[in-house]
Order: structure tokens, then C-alpha cells, then sequence
């Protein structure tokens, strides 16, 4: 290996194809690329609980940023520092007040690696990965009373007027929220200043990697400040146009190893 890179990896629509799976063939290249001495990191919004699979089938041994950023931590290594961040109670309170008062039903509220949800089925608990049971069931404004890292609201679609409403009240607050992308209105709301790229480049630094030599893959929105930040911001085949537009090269896609295609490539 000539210069060591940084190479990052969202989950879902990226490494992960429709079945789940790490492809041997993405398996081989990215344990070569470990194995040649280049830095693997997954980011991913989901929570460590939700993500420890494919770390460990992957055998790395570096920091992992979850929840977009929000939080990054070593898995193996307790002395690695901790970063979290998380919205206010006031603010998370008011979300879920205003919720009530419209019906909204199916509210998830995470807490690092535990989660709370208003009601124990429907999409939340169905198809999201890495389920175990949550922490509570129920009112949720009862129940979360500390600041949580993330809260996921699904709106049905006479909702979301109301809800956009109360986010235009809050104004510059403590919060950044996005809508996900598919048939299912879903409101993530999560700690503002934070992101996929602002957790990777602490990384980078704590490994001496410059951030020309961060090669990144993402597929949707809350990929897009890491697509920018990298010096190898590597869209998906299967990407939305618009991280297409900033990214620095685009892959195949996630179910045509991708990632594997571009690594060959230019390692």
C-alpha cells in the first residue's frame, strides 16, 4: 500500500443490498483493504444494536459513527473518547405534544442503545433493523425524560402540514430534521451540528488520514454532508440525484457491488 485512506461506509442502499447480505465479493475487497492497512468505518443512522452485525462480520477494529453522527464510539476500545450528542427535552416534549394533539400514533424516540416507542408494532417495529424489546411502551412524554439522541415520528400524509408548522415555530433550535425517502411519511428529527461527516472527521484526525484520502459511499440525504466532505465522495448507482450531483465519482449499484467496483479500482 502506497497511502493509507480512510474508506467509509454507509449501510442500507450502500454495502447492504436488498437482502441484507455483504456480497463475498465486497467482503474480499474491503478485508483486503483492511488487511493492506486502510482505515474501515461504517456510518450509518442506524444504532449500534442495529449495525454491530456487520462490523463484526466485517472484523474491524475502528470507531463506528451511528445514529448519522450523533454518536461515535469504539466497540473494542473503551479508552477511545465517546461522542454524543443529543435534542433537548424541551424540544423533544413539545414534538411529542404536538403529536398527540393531531393522532399521530407510531412515535420511536431513541436513547443511544435502548428506545422507547408509543405503540410495540406497526413500521417502526417491523422494519427496522435490530429490534429487541424496547424500554417502554406507552406515552411516550411519560416516558422519555432525558434528552434523546433521535426521535422518528410516521405521519400520515393529512399530518404533515401541522407538523411543519410546529418545526417552522422552532425555528433555529437545537434540532435538524429530514424526511426519508419511500411510500412511508417519516419525520426523523435529531441533534443539530452534527453529522455523518462531522463524526468521520474525527476519525480521520485520531488516525492521521487527511481529508483528501477519505473515501466515502452513500445512497440518500443523510449521506449528503459526507459525500461532500470527502475527497473521494462516491454516490451509489442507486443514489438519489441529488447526492449524484455533488458526489466526486458514481458507482455501481449497491446490488452490483459498488463498493467493490470502486475499490478495485483506485486502491
Amino acid at each position: 500500500m502506497s497511502v493509507r485512506h480512510l474508506i467509509a461506509l454507509d449501510l442500507d442502499g450502500t454495502l447492504l443490498p436488498r437482502n441484507q447480505q455483504i456480497s463475498p465479493r465486497t467482503k474480499r475487497v474491503l478485508q483486503e483493504a483492511r488487511d493492506e492497512g486502510h482505515v474501515i468505518v461504517i456510518a450509518t443512522g442506524r444504532p449500534y444494536r442495529a449495525s454491530s452485525k456487520y462490523y463484526h462480520e466485517l472484523a474491524l477494529t475502528t470507531p463506528i459513527v451511528n445514529f448519522n453522527g450523533a454518536e461515535v464510539h469504539h466497540p473494542s476500545n473503551p479508552q477511545y473518547p465517546r461522542t454524543t450528542a443529543s435534542v433537548s427535552l424541551e424540544t423533544t416534549h413539545h414534538l411529542l405534544e404536538i403529536c398527540d394533539t393531531i393522532g399521530v400514533e407510531n412515535v420511536m424516540v431513541e436513547m443511544s442503545n435502548e428506545f422507547y416507542v408509543a405503540r410495540n408494532h406497526g413500521f417502526f417495529i417491523e422494519h427496522l433493523p435490530g429490534y429487541t424489546e424496547p424500554a417502554g411502551v406507552g406515552s411516550l412524554r411519560s416516558l422519555v425524560q432525558a434528552p434523546p439522541t433521535t426521535m422518528m415520528i410516521q405521519l400520515e400524509k393529512t399530518h404533515v402540514p401541522r407538523i411543519q408548522v410546529a418545526l417552522n415555530e422552532l425555528g433555529e433550535s437545537d434540532i435538524l430534521h429530514r424526511w426519508w425517502t419511500g411510500d412511508t411519511h417519516v419525520l426523523e428529527v435529531a441533534p443539530k451540528h452534527v453529522s455523518k461527516a462531522s463524526g468521520l472527521s474525527t476519525i480521520a484526525e485520531a488516525y492521521g488520514v487527511e481529508q483528501a484520502r477519505v473515501i466515502a459511499f452513500g445512497d440518500q440525504v443523510n449521506d449528503m454532508e459526507m459525500i461532500d466532505y470527502a475527497g473521494h465522495g462516491v454516490a451509489m448507482g442507486n443514489a438519489i440525484d441529488s447526492l449524484k450531483e455533488i458526489a466526486t465519482a458514481v458507482t455501481k449499484t449497491n446490488e452490483e457491488d459498488g463498493i467493490a467496483h470502486y475499490l478495485e479500482k483506485i486502491l
